[in-house]
Formats: structure tokens, C-alpha cells, sequence
């Protein structure tokens, strides 16, 4: 009897150990997985405080990763935050297509998927949508372009972001948009890209042809990359390919760079630059005359609209969404955020009196 006894308190003593240990591991468990694509960006960096501080005052917790320019670390990063028992997913993708089977592997968990500024693409695992309007942002550069325009004939040089990044072929889609009927009319005669040379009288294109575009121009969001590839553009330009130049620049960390290899190039005489993000480094860019515009995406609402849209899947509600975008295999429910054009004139307007930036963070403002 007594070794009865024994064998009795020793398997209650083992179900009261499991009984704590499932409790702390429930009391781990992370509500909302976030993935972001990098933290050597100062963009990524922000949205993680963003992140965090959107949850503050829930019942709610977080975890954020980051992929740091790898799929295969990103689909590592979802595994483990699916392991810690997320309910949504909030994922900013490398890569839009590899980035399919990560969100599948979400989805098949029961998790609910959030593709955050870029589309997660050619997959039915994606739930939601949260993004500026992409388009829109490369019709704002274009159009700055098209305004700031001198005479006729004048160089204009193009750069677009990554091939892997289903936002650079939406960006270069709404600029084709603004600046193919002034490439055609003969206001701008491109100095970098046979492709877009060859294609001026074409108003609207293809997925291919915009392929083929970004192919010759892409900076891959590198800085470097952009900076190499300015100067080898400027290095084979012709003189007629200089002198006052517009220059489509995809995000600011690039036109940082393309603007350096341009202002030290004796041959331009002046040059209009655009930009995206309104980094801090390129908001003193823009106040000290070097990069000329930048397109304001205030994170604050788009993190606002992604955490919004997760606490309304955990509360058992509907998100609210304003449109969609095709993916490739189906239309994603999406809500967009606008966006703003800064340039020296209405830089303390729309990001100092917004309390965006601290206009101590700043010099000659």
C-alpha cells in the first residue's frame, strides 16, 4: 500500500508540475507577431517604438523581429513567433514573393495575416492589407518633376527600388503615369534607361515592361548601389545629358547618395531630386538645399491602421479597410494611408508643427 501511495503522489506532484509549467508558458504567449524587414534602416526602427507603444493600455502583448534583408531568416522569425502562439501576424516582407511560404505556415496555424507597407505576393494566405497609397507617392515625385521643369529636352535620370519589392513597381507606375505624356512631348528626354527611352510613347505598362525599366535603374533600396550606379550613369552621359537635370529618386536613403554624385559633377549645373520617407538625415537635406523634395508617409497612422486592424481581429471584429489590391492570386482587403509632399517651403509645417520631428533636431530651420 504504501508503495501505492508513493506512486499515487508522485504522478500528482508530476500533474501539478506540468499544471505550472503550462501556465507560464500561457502566461508567455505573444498576441501579435510583428516582422519587420531591417533594422539598419531608420524607418524600421521608428515603427518598432510604434509598435510597441501602440499596445500600450490593451490587454494585448507583442514581439517584433527582424529579418535583416534575409527570407530565410524572416520565414525563421514567423515559425517562431507562431510557436509563441500569436493570433495575428503583422509582416512587412522581404521579399513579396518568398515571403508566401512564411504566411502560409501563419495561416495554416490559424493566424491571421497582415501584410504591412509591402504586399505579400502570389499567395491566398495574405488576410490584410495595411499601405500608403504607392502609386500615389510616385506620381507626387513625378509631378514635383514635372513643375520644377526647365525648357525642354532636359536629362532626366531614373532610379527605382528593389525588383523584389512589389511597392518600387507601384512607385514607378504612378511616375510613369506624371512623366511618360512629358518624356513623349519631348520635356524630358531620359539619360539612363533605354528601356523607358523606348518605351515614351507608351502610356500604360505592362508588368513586363516595367520590368525591364527597373532592371536597368534599380537601387535595391542600397544606398551604395545608388551611388554607384549615379556615378556610372553620369561617367557614360554625354554633355547634352547634363546641365540642369531631374532626377526620379525612389526613397531617401538613395537620394542621399545620388544627390552627392550629381553636386559633385562640375558638368550639372543645378538638379531637382526627389525623395520618400522624410528620414531626419534627408529632412536637413532638404533645408540645406541639397535633396528637393521628399514624400511624407507619417508611420504614426500607418502603424495606427495595422494595430488597429489586429486588435479588431483579437476583439472578434471586422477591420475596417477602404479598397484592395490583386496580389497576383487574390484581391487583399486594404486600408490606405495618404501621404504628403515636403520641400523647404512646408517642411516645418508638415513635419515640425505636426510634432512628426523637434525643430532642434534640426540646423537652419
Amino acid at each position: 500500500m504504501k508503495k501505492g501511495f508513493k506512486s499515487i503522489a508522485l504522478v500528482m506532484v508530476i500533474m501539478l508540475f506540468a499544471a505550472i509549467v503550462s501556465a507560464c508558458g500561457d502566461s508567455k504567449k505573444v498576441s501579435v507577431g510583428i516582422v519587420l524587414p531591417t533594422k539598419d534602416e531608420p524607418r524600421w526602427v521608428q515603427d518598432e517604438t510604434r509598435f510597441k507603444a501602440a499596445l500600450d493600455g490593451t490587454d494585448y502583448s507583442t514581439e517584433i523581429l527582424f529579418s535583416q534583408g534575409s527570407s530565410a531568416k524572416e520565414k525563421e522569425n514567423v515559425e517562431t513567433l507562431i510557436n509563441k502562439g500569436i493570433q495575428v501576424l503583422i509582416i512587412c516582407p522581404q521579399d513579396g514573393d518568398a515571403a508566401a511560404a512564411a504566411v502560409e505556415a501563419a495561416k495554416d496555424a490559424g493566424v491571421k495575416v497582415i501584410s504591412y507597407d509591402r504586399l505579400i505576393t502570389k499567395t491566398d494566405a495574405v488576410d490584410y492589407y495595411v499601405t500608403f497609397d504607392s502609386i500615389a507617392v510616385g506620381k507626387a515625385q513625378a509631378q514635383y518633376l514635372v513643375d520644377h521643369a526647365k525648357g525642354n529636352g532636359q536629362p532626366l535620370y531614373l532610379y527605382a527600388g528593389a525588383a523584389s519589392d512589389n511597392n518600387a513597381f507601384l512607385f514607378f507606375q504612378g511616375a510613369w503615369e506624371v512623366l511618360q505624356p512629358k518624356i513623349a512631348d519631348g520635356t524630358f528626354k531620359v539619360a539612363n534607361s533605354s528601356e523607358a527611352e523606348g518605351l515614351k510613347d507608351t502610356a500604360e505598362l505592362s508588368r513586363d515592361q516595367l520590368s525591364g525599366i527597373i532592371g536597368q535603374v534599380t537601387t535595391n533600396w542600397d544606398a551604395n548601389e545608388a551611388k554607384n550606379k549615379a556615378q556610372t550613369h553620369l561617367t557614360a552621359a554625354a554633355a547634352d545629358m547634363k546641365g540642369d537635370v531631374a532626377i526620379l529618386a525612389p526613397n531617401d536613403g538613395t537620394a542621399r547618395s545620388i544627390a552627392d554624385v550629381f553636386a559633385s559633377d562640375k558638368a550639372v549645373t543645378s538638379f531637382v531630386v526627389t525623395g520618400q520617407d522624410a528620414e531626419q538625415a534627408s529632412v536637413q537635406y532638404v533645408i540645406d538645399g541639397k535633396q528637393s523634395m521628399t514624400v511624407f508617409k507619417d508611420v504614426r497612422s500607418l502603424v495606427k491602421d495595422a494595430m488597429g486592424m489586429a486588435i479588431s481581429i483579437l476583439d472578434g471584429t471586422t477591420p475596417e479597410t477602404t479598397g484592395s489590391y490583386n496580389n497576383g492570386k487574390i484581391d487583399v482587403p486594404a486600408k490606405q494611408t495618404d501621404v504628403i509632399v515636403v520641400d523647404k517651403a512646408n517642411v516645418k509645417e508638415k513635419l515640425i508643427d505636426s510634432e512628426y520631428y523637434k525643430a532642434d533636431d534640426f540646423q537652419g530651420l
